[in-house]
């Protein structure tokens, strides 16, 4: 029996072969970026904002 291309099929390819891995490249760039210790003065700040009284 002959596998039929659908739009389905199409499109589930397509986002397998090309979306994942850039979505897991963006993922991993996140994580670099919030873990890289030049960031870590401006995210603690960030975390107190909320607790000052200004």
């Amino acid at each position: 029996m002959k596998a039929i291309m659908t739009i389905e099929n199409l499109a589930s390819n397509l986002v397998v072969t090309f979306w994942t891995p850039v979505f897991v490249g963006i993922f991993i760039a996140i994580v670099v970026y919030a873990l890289r210790p030049r960031n870590k003065a401006l995210f603690d700040s960030a975390a107190q904002m909320p607790l000052r009284e200004d």
